[in-house]
């Protein structure tokens, strides 16, 4: 079978080239133009920009009740005060304190001091130390709930990026997607060219 248009099958790569462009005008309107522009009586401006304190308040929700609160770093907190590795971090200091820093205050006590008696009092401070811990947990936990509002610092740490931070966080969090959809549009394209030839033959 002859083709009378040979130039017919150039159209799935000009349809491959539109489609990639719709795509990438798609991606970069995204954020662009970052301030409105009156244009055929319409304001066009980016959608990150035009919506950027809805997406602030969005995020400061999401992350406030699904991501982070302040309890769940008291609760960390809580945790890493009873790890093995903060009591071999406590019990040195508190056998220095026994065993050199009081002596040098209460000098007498250097008189009675012998290991098994070191060992029976840092035993008893290593466990002291446990409760006074939780305590003053329970304390900074009440402090931090009152002091730091998660949701407002994320809203308002989001509704102050510049609209050039905001594209580069989004940016460098999403784009593989967006280098994706620039190029679907153009294998979708290419695909519908393909098909118009045929359909033309």
């Amino acid at each position: 079978m002859v083709v009378e248009n040979p130039a017919l099958f150039a159209l799935p790569f000009i349809a491959a080239f539109i489609g990639w462009l719709t795509n990438y005008l798609a991606v970069k309107m995204l954020f662009h133009p970052r301030q409105p522009i009156a244009f055929l009586g319409l304001r066009i401006q980016g959608v990150f920009p035009k919506r950027q304190q809805v997406l602030a308040v969005k995020l400061g929700e999401v992350v406030a009740t699904e991501l982070f609160s302040a309890n769940d770093v008291i609760e960390k907190l809580k945790q890493a005060s009873h790890s093995a590795e903060m009591l071999d971090f406590i019990s040195p200091r508190v056998e220095k304190l026994i065993v050199e820093e009081l002596p040098q205050k209460i000098p007498m006590l250097a008189m009675v001091l012998n290991p098994e008696i070191i060992a029976t009092l840092k035993d008893s401070v290593m466990e002291l130390l446990g409760p006074l811990i939780d305590g003053l947990l329970e304390r900074l936990e009440k402090r931090v709930e009152d002091d730091i509002d998660v949701r407002s610092i994320v809203e308002e740490k989001v509704s102050n990026f510049s609209s050039e931070r905001l594209e580069s966080i989004l940016f460098s969090i999403m784009k593989k997607e967006f280098r994706f959809i620039e190029l679907l549009g153009g294998v979708l394209g290419f695909l519908i060219g393909c098909v118009q030839v045929f359909l033309v033959i």
